[in-house]
């Protein structure tokens, strides 16, 4: 028995054969083949795994939502909108169904790991809010510093005597990671209080149009601190630690493109 097309174009039949052969022609076919190994991992983990069930009371509920939010209440204007958007109602409830075994499966997956990761990965998640200034010799940023003590203003000095281009903002940095400061700076600002300034410190690795190494002072605004509370960041961990998982999963196994 004959097989039909993989595609039919201005009723010209494309096979399976010559589908692979256009993937390959455009460098995407490793893409594609990768695509199709990710998403047989996670069926196969989903149909054989039974701590990842999910109610049908659940879907049917995202369901009635997605309705209610999208204004599809009315039954032959959601039947429209399956038929707009090329599926039908079995077809859709099947793939709310699958996203929310997908999630389940993430956590169950990275439950265990999590903790670690994110202890791992914390000094590069913790973030801080910096005002700094920028000047090209020791001396200046020394006697800046004292004026700072006597009660000078930390954002006129910074508009007058910074060179970062952040003296426009008063010398304000915005929130930066704390894993992204060198070390020396890092050490110092883990000491500091909000509100304090630290320097002079030696910025490594620059030089002022004289040649000269230039120093910073920096004002601690505010430290926010990472947390697993956060439910977004713990999203996002998770699907990194599921990545490499998947990763993992796919590298051990065996693999044959098998096309006439």
């Amino acid at each position: 028995m004959e097989s039909l097309p993989f595609l039919t174009v201005n009723d010209q039949p494309i096979s399976i054969e010559e589908a692979v052969k256009y993937l390959q022609a455009s460098g995407k076919l490793g893409q594609y083949i990768g695509d199709i190994l990710r998403q047989h991992v996670i069926e196969q983990e989903i149909r054989t795994r039974d701590d990842i069930q999910i109610g049908t009371a659940i879907t049917e509920q995202a369901i009635i939502d997605f309705r209610l939010n999208n204004q599809l209440t009315d039954p032959q204007s959601f039947q429209e909108w399956l038929k707009r958007n090329n599926t039908d109602y079995i077809t859709f409830h099947t793939s709310v169904t699958f996203g929310y075994k997908l999630e389940k499966l993430k956590a169950v997956v990275t439950e265990s790991k999590l903790p670690e990761y994110f202890i791992e990965r914390k000094i590069f998640l913790d973030r801080m809010v910096l005002s700094r200034i920028v000047v090209d010799n020791r001396e200046l940023a020394d006697e800046l510093q004292i004026q700072i003590e006597e009660g000078g203003s930390f954002e006129q000095l910074a508009r007058e005597y910074s060179l970062a281009d952040d003296r426009l903002l008063n010398g304000m940095m915005g929130i930066i990671s704390r894993g992204s400061l060198p070390d020396p700076l890092r050490a110092a600002i883990d000491v500091a209080s909000p509100g304090q300034v630290v320097g002079p410190i030696e910025m490594v690795g620059g030089t002022s149009l004289q040649g000269e190494v230039p120093y910073g002072l920096f004002r601690v605004e505010q430290f926010l601190p990472a947390s697993l509370e956060d439910t977004q960041l713990k999203q996002a961990l998770q699907n990194e630690l599921f990545e490499k998982w998947l990763a993992e999963k796919i590298q051990k196994l065996t693999v044959k493109l098998q096309v006439s």
